[in-house]
């Protein structure tokens, strides 16, 4: 079995609703567009060759390890030196948030027990706008709101991703951690390693 680890941006922006494993992909960056022909690429394998290839397509992930470039660890270690929060445009963009302990547990589910040919989404149903994630950050860390600073948006910034994850479910997956545990645990994680 091969597994591909994709990502929801494949689906484009979702104004509304949550796009299911069947749906056209629409990426709308070079970044998402890429994802998209590595999982057509895979598709093609598997219906030319009969490789047993299995894709999974994941909300954006969180917690301990996590390079501080993304959002959560960057605001992290940026707040715990009282140094700017950057938040792209008003931080109104729009995203599912899954914990990296709950992706594992379904990477590995659908390697034992995902249909050989399929793809399945991957999500924890965490959807909060940018700003509303700032807030809880620096409320569990007890800094103020005024570190955040607004920055120019990221050119083909999609307003919002989310995925139907029915197929996964049926598989056995849910998420086992609730969010305010999760991003909980990852904030105490940086907070005892000045190293990151």
């Amino acid at each position: 079995r091969y597994l591909q680890i994709s990502t929801d941006e494949v689906y484009g922006h979702v104004p509304e609703g949550s796009p299911t494993e069947r749906d056209p992909l629409q990426p709308r960056s070079p970044y998402s567009a890429s994802k998209a022909g590595g999982d057509l690429l895979v598709g093609a394998y598997h219906t030319t060759y009969g490789v047993p290839t299995l894709l999974t397509r994941a909300s954006n992930n969180f917690g301990p390890y996590q390079y501080p470039e993304k959002i959560i660890p960057l605001f992290v270690t940026n707040a715990i030196d009282d140094e700017p929060l950057p938040l792209y445009g008003d931080g109104l963009q729009v995203r599912d948030w899954l914990y990296v302990d709950d992706h594992t547990d379904a990477l590995e589910l659908v390697l034992a027990a995902g249909v050989p040919g399929s793809t399945y989404n991957v999500g924890a149903g965490n959807e909060f706008t940018n700003i509303e994630l700032t807030r809880r950050v620096l409320e569990l860390m007890g800094k103020p709101m005024t570190l955040v600073r607004s920055v120019p948006d990221r050119a083909g910034h999609d307003r919002r991703y989310s995925v139907d994850t029915a197929a996964l479910r049926a598989l056995g997956w849910a998420p086992a951690h609730s969010f305010d545990e999760a991003i909980r645990a990852t904030v105490d994680w940086y907070r005892g390693r000045g190293d990151w």
